[in-house]
Parts: C-alpha cells; structure tokens; sequence
C-alpha cells in the first residue's frame, strides 16, 4: 500500500470529492480541514474509493489489500462518521463516501467529541464556508438544489374536499419522519460551530434529524441517538413552534436529512441571504399573501422572516402617513410559512404558487440532474475506481433515458458518445 500513502495524498482527496456534482474547490483552509478529519494515509486511501456506494471487497481491491484488512479500515472511518455504511436485509454491508456538504464536515459537529480539536474546526469551517465564498457558490450553484424548504404543516390553508389543491407526503416533514426505516437526532452543525466561535443563539441544538440507512450508520458510530416516531414528530413540531425553517434533502424519496434552521447560523439561510439572486434553496409550492386590511404593520414577519423576503413599506394612507404594511418580494421568499405564524392579527395566509415546484425523484435522480448542469456527467458514469463500469453506466443512463428532452441533449453533449445519442434517440 506504500502507493497509497505518498504526500499527495490530501491532494488526491480533494480531487476525488470534486467529482461530486457539487464539489469542494481547493484552498489552504479546505487542506487544513482535511487534515484535521482524516490522516494523510487515510487522505490517500479514500481517494481510491469509488462515487457510487461499494462492499469491502472492491475497497480490498482498489487498496491492493486483502477483504479483511480493507472492512477494519472502512468500519474505523465509518465509526468516525467519515463513510457511511449500510447492511441490506440479507446481511450485505455497503459503503459509500458522502459529499462534504451535508455530510462528513457536518458529520463530524453533531457530537461534542475529544479526539478532534473542536474549537479549532468550527474556525476552519467558518473561514471556508463564510469567508470564502468558492465552496458555498459551488454548492448552490444550478437549477437542481442540493436541499429544500419544509412548510409548517401548521399553517397550511384548510384543503378543499374536490382535490384542487393537494399537499403531497414528500412535501410534508411529518411523513419523512413517518415512514422513515431509522429516525436519528443528534447536535446542529451549524449552531455547534458557531457556539465555539461564541456566536450561537438561543434556538435547541440538539435537533438535527436524520433518516433511513444514514441515521442507522450515525447511530451506531454514536453520533446521533435514534428515536421513534413520536419523539422525531415532536421535535420537528417544537422547531416549528420556535420559528426554525426545516431544510431537507432535496428529494421525494428517501429523504436524508432535515436540519431546523435558524437565520443567524445556518450555512443554508446565510447563503439564501447572501446570493439570493441564485436561489440556493429550493422553495415550497406556497407563498404568504398579505391582507393589507388586516396588517398593522407591526413587522413580527419581517423579524420572523430568516432570508429577509418580507419588508414593511408605506401603506399609502393619506389619514395615516406613517402606516406601514408587509410587503413580501416572492422572488427569494422559501414559501416555510414562518412569517405566518409569527402573524398575531391574521394579516398572512399562504396561497398556491403559480407554478407547481418538483422535487427530483430521489438521490441518483437528482445527483445526475446536477452533473449534467455541472459539466461533471462523466465522472458518474465511468466511475473507474469502482470497477464495475458496465453496472455503474446502466444505472445512470436508466436515469437519464427519464429526463426532459433539454436535459438529455445536454447529457449527451457532455458525454460525447454516440452510443447515448442511440439511445436517446430510440428512447
């Protein structure tokens, strides 16, 4: 393995996480980070793990070692909540890297934790996400957003009895909780660094959720606890009660993680705040109305409002010409419906936007929406370190042989294959 362990090896890490849709571009600090969470012979060894989940075995061949010295390495960055592992019904454990965000930065601030400076991290962190401003432009970056807004379920209008307008389940945070196979809690990433930064608010930290096969994996490393329905419910409901916005994975199916964020720490919000013109967060298919008869022009919703998409302006009242009322500027509004019930005088409803918003299917539909709008198709489909290109290709061209017709052209385009022009063709 002395292949494997060469100074490169942080160098080779950054490089594999960059053929993630949503990448990591290189700086010290991202080194610096690295270095802190994984050692350079780790650095090296994960580099060599392929994008598409993977059994010890193909590890054991992609490191020259043999299945059992290959499962002792991963079951130890998996009990550091760097790869996740899974085991299917039958017993079959797989193993998958996740992207930085939301995944192994986060990851590794949902515990208090000994083994790592901490304090030190959280600076980091802060200086390469808040800071700089390379990684939080990638990530939002593209049409397909990496996660979406929950409404308060709270708030939502009475829905008529014909059907006209619906609520689907994937919309609802209360069914991810409900039909989730693993329900995890552990500490928010976000208002743990910023406690060590001496920042923090008041909000709970001790209501990041997870879901499924990665709340399991994290549960079993001890970085969250697993819960049951009822208490997964009544933490998404005291965040709701709280102001907090509940940001999840941006999917119908499988859903991963729902973090409930507060607009003073969270990576998402600020982001949502300070490149608005990119829309960072997918919205709901709601927006509040304003009953200007009925607003006083308090400003509970503008206060309430974390990505600042509600104003006070002046009412226009010659009898009153220091009345104000709440004006709402749709094109960065989330649709939670905060604002909402921050409204003590009814003075907010929220109504249907005019276009349905969809979410992508689930995670491999949404992971081939990004690369194609990244230019990074090609690293999904020939995955060379997994050695199972054949598998690997099939997988991806199942997904896109699903999409819209702009969207396949521009997958082929990327491609340059002619075997996908047939296909699609045919299609």
């Amino acid at each position: 393995m002395a292949h494997t362990t060469l100074k490169s090896g942080y160098a080779s890490l950054v490089a594999r996480l960059n053929k993630f849709p949503q990448g990591a571009p290189p700086s010290e600090v991202l080194f610096k980070i690295l270095a802190m969470l994984f050692s350079e012979r780790e650095a090296g060894l994960v580099a060599q793990l392929p994008i598409r989940p993977f059994s010890a075995a193909v590890a054991a061949r992609a490191w020259g070692v043999g299945e059992a010295e290959a499962l002792r390495i991963l079951d130890a960055l998996a009990g550091r909540a760097i790869l996740v592992d899974t085991e299917s019904p039958d017993g079959t454990r797989t193993f998958f890297l996740p992207p930085p965000m939301a995944g192994f930065f986060e990851f590794s601030m949902m515990r208090v934790r000994s083994d790592i400076d901490q304090p030190a991290l959280a600076r980091l962190f802060h200086q390469y996400l808040n800071v700089e401003e390379d990684f939080v432009r990638t990530l939002f970056t593209g049409e397909t957003k990496m996660g979406r807004a929950f409404v308060q379920e709270a708030v939502l209008p009475q829905l008529p009895a014909d059907g006209t307008l619906t609520v689907l389940d994937w919309e609802r945070a209360s069914e991810v909780a409900k039909t989730a196979t693993h329900r995890g809690v552990g500490v928010c990433y976000c208002r743990h660094k910023m406690e060590h930064l001496g920042r923090d608010c008041d909000a709970p930290k001790g209501n990041c959720m997870t879901f499924g096969g990665t709340a399991a994996s994290l549960a079993r490393a001890g970085f969250t606890r697993e819960v049951g329905v009822g208490e997964a419910l009544d933490v998404l409901q005291e965040a709701q009660a709280r102001g907090l916005v509940q940001f999840g994975e941006n999917v119908q199916r499988g859903v991963n993680f729902i973090c409930n964020c507060c607009g003073c720490c969270c990576e998402a919000l600020i982001a949502a705040r300070r490149f608005a013109v990119l829309n960072p967060i997918q919205t709901t298919n709601w927006l509040p109305a304003v009953d200007a008869a009925a607003c006083t022009g308090c400003g509970a919703c503008a206060t309430a409002c974390p990505v600042e998409a509600i104003g006070l302006v002046s009412a226009n009242d010659p009898r009153r010409p220091k009345q104000k009322k709440a004006r709402v500027d749709e094109r960065v509004c989330l649709g939670c419906g905060v604002c909402v019930r921050a409204c003590t005088h009814g003075a907010l409803r929220l109504t249907p936007r005019a276009s349905r918003v969809i979410s992508p299917v689930n995670g491999a539909h949404r992971a081939v929406l990004m690369a194609i709008e990244r230019g990074t198709l090609q690293h999904l489909v020939f995955d060379n370190q997994a050695h199972a290109v054949p598998r690997a290709m099939a997988a991806v061209l199942g997904v896109i042989l699903k999409l819209p017709p702009a969207k396949q052209i521009m997958a082929s385009r990327q491609m340059k294959s002619r075997y996908l022009a047939r296909l699609l063709e045919r299609a």
